[in-house]
């Protein structure tokens, strides 16, 4: 049986930049490695791995939150333009959870974050969108 979600990783470029987006919503460096060779270039289907491997924990979190941020030295990344429209298949975004949504916004617009959209309400919930490391998509939800 399935119980939760473990982890979420992205591939990113610019590992410090996207750090300190993952900061501002609270997450902490935990560990950073670098990984190359068997078995992970096997385990991952990436011939010639080496990479950085970043691991963000949410502080406070329990069960224990992740997101990983992965920096591929050899081979380069692959672009994913259309990463950022919301119109890809496949992998669309990652949601997380906020007990005050409005805070959190002006906490982040302070912070030089702009979100992509106004505040919305659907079903039980606010939601907001907001632009991440890389056109990666992050969404901030506030249930009632």
């Amino acid at each position: 049986m399935i119980t939760r979600i473990d982890h979420v990783t992205i591939v990113v470029d610019d590992v410090e930049a996207a750090t300190r987006f993952f900061a501002l919503l609270g997450f902490v460096v935990d560990k950073s490695v670098v990984i190359r060779g068997e078995p992970f270039a096997g385990y991952m289907g990436i011939e010639g791995l080496e990479a950085e491997h970043r691991t963000l924990v949410l502080g406070g979190a329990t069960p224990r939150q992740e997101v990983q941020l992965l920096r591929l030295l050899q081979p380069p990344a692959l672009l994913n333009p259309g990463l950022a429209t919301l119109r890809q298949r496949g992998f669309n975004h990652v949601c997380l959870a906020t007990d005050d949504l409005d805070g959190e916004v002006a906490r982040l617009r302070a912070a030089g974050v702009t979100p992509r959209n106004a505040v919305m309400a659907f079903h039980d919930r606010k939601l907001v969108f907001l632009d991440g490391p890389e056109g990666a998509v992050v969404e901030l939800a506030e249930w009632h």
